[in-house]
């Protein structure tokens, strides 16, 4: 059917409807009620019954059973995307945090304190400490390789004690146990053969 077909059949359905509607009415209602009624009821009733029958049946439920389901898939889709997202930025962050090498950092703010920065977080040390980090890492180097240089290398920069506190002590092998106080390194020992404590005393009274 075309579309002058299907306006046709719909207008006289409309004229069934109406009479069919208008009929009873028309028979059962007094001549003088009928007579002051108003024709804008049967008109609204008309207009209702044209909406009814122009409106398919199947319309509203297929709204009602598509939305909620395009709604569901939309609230579940966004959550997934949203963790992957985030799934993909620590990965990247976390690489990121292996390729970056921390480095270290030292400043003085006081005469007595020292700062040590590594990766961003700052530790602040007071002489003891810096005492026995200085002496750990001592302890620590002895056992390294390479050996620091046997000759004084150019340019080094160093800090001298004049007129050491000094302790020797004597070792059952004949060797002699130096100790000198150095302001800075703390207690530094050295153990001297027979030999080197007459080295030693040569270097420290020729002219």
């Amino acid at each position: 059917m075309n579309l002058h077909e299907q306006l046709g059949a719909l207008e006289v359905g409309v004229d069934q409807l109406i009479q069919a509607v208008v009929a009873p009415q028309a028979q059962n209602i007094p001549e003088t009620s009928a007579a002051n009624a108003t024709p804008e009821a049967p008109a609204q009733q008309a207009g209702a019954a044209v909406q009814a029958a122009s409106t398919p049946a199947s319309a509203p439920a297929v709204a009602s059973e598509n939305t909620p389901a395009v709604a569901t898939d939309a609230a579940a889709a966004a959550p997934e995307e949203t963790h992957a997202e985030v799934a993909t930025q620590a990965a990247a962050a976390a690489t990121a945090a292996q390729e970056e090498k921390p480095t270290l950092s030292i400043g003085r703010p006081a005469q007595n304190e020292i700062t040590m920065t590594i990766s961003g977080k700052t530790v602040s040390l007071r002489p003891e400490q810096v005492g026995q980090l200085i002496e750990e890492l001592s302890n620590a180097r002895a056992s390294m390789t390479p050996e620091p240089p046997m000759g004084v290398p150019p340019g080094w920069r160093f800090v001298s004690t004049r007129n050491p506190v000094m302790a020797v002590q004597k070792q059952s092998n004949g060797d002699r146990l130096l100790i000198m106080r150095h302001t800075g390194h703390g207690w530094v020992p050295f153990s001297l053969s027979p030999d080197n404590v007459i080295q030693l005393y040569a270097l420290l009274t020729q002219r």
